[in-house]
């Protein structure tokens, strides 16, 4: 394993990786030697993605949708015949709309938790069998589970409680899962970013901006407040702690939620 490719031949999945976060965690893994499936629904945006990868490093598996258990295991097959077994496996695809609880209807109720945790508990069942296989190689070359979270796993915000919720559930299932499988050579941890720079809150910044006639540097300071650095989180730190965590020298670090904030203080 070369130093300068710690992932050199590993076969990592990264879901909603047409953008942002997922993005920025598909070239980060790449830099680092990885082969990487890049997952999501829609084509034009992981074509986009992967024109961003080292040739011969990206595969597209587009009609990826992770709340369909069919639609995952099509995905995984074409995925295994492009690089052969995934031994890291990134839970990154998600959404956060956003509504009062007493606005909260059921169906949004239940697609926010059907797209931020369901998915997480099918996609990970489904490549389970194929980490096993890597986790029991040697010292530092274990596979590896690493679930996109939020801040909102492990503090409340308002007027997010379905996504809040759903964030919660991954980060217990992050810590359960992470005792289950401790002997297995799999390690899984969860990143639980801030607010980050990405289309998601530029969207929100927008419909602040719309519906208030405050200034889009005005609707910003709603999302930038609670980092003590004063500014968004940038995906490409999210990536890096990402990055780390997939590499061999995180091969100790288990059942953790990395918070990648700027120093916001979590409750509990």
């Amino acid at each position: 394993m070369s130093t300068t490719a710690p992932l050199a031949g590993r076969h990592a999945l990264v879901t909603g990786a047409g953008g942002g976060i997922g993005a920025a965690i598909a070239l980060a893994l790449a830099g680092n030697g990885a082969n990487v499936t890049l997952a999501g629904r829609r084509r034009e945006p992981l074509d986009t993605v992967a024109a961003t990868l080292p040739p011969g490093q990206a595969f597209v598996a587009d009609g990826f949708d992770v709340t369909d258990a069919d639609a995952i295991s099509s995905g995984l097959a074409r995925a295994n015949a492009a690089f052969g077994t995934v031994s890291i496996l990134i839970n990154n695809a998600g959404e956060a709309p956003s509504a009062p609880f007493h606005k909260t209807t059921r169906d949004l109720w239940q697609q926010t938790v059907t797209t931020n945790l369901t998915s997480v508990f099918l996609m990970t069942q489904a490549a389970l069998p194929q980490l096993r296989e890597h986790g029991q190689g040697t010292h530092g070359d274990g596979a590896r589970i690493i679930n996109v979270a939020s801040t909102a796993g492990l503090t409340g915000y308002a007027y997010v409680s379905a996504y809040t919720a759903a964030k919660h559930g991954v980060v217990g299932l992050t810590r359960a899962l992470a005792l289950e499988l401790a002997r297995t050579g799999i390690t899984v941890n969860a990143v639980c970013p801030g607010y980050t720079d990405t289309a998601l809150v530029a969207r929100s910044v927008d419909i602040i901006t719309g519906k208030s006639g405050r200034s889009r540097d005005e609707a910003l300071a709603e999302f930038t407040r609670s980092n003590p650095q004063g500014r968004l989180v940038q995906p490409q730190e999210v990536a890096d702690a990402v990055r780390w965590l997939a590499g061999p020298g995180a091969s100790s670090i288990n059942g953790q939620a990395i918070v990648v904030a700027g120093g916001e203080v979590m409750a509990g």
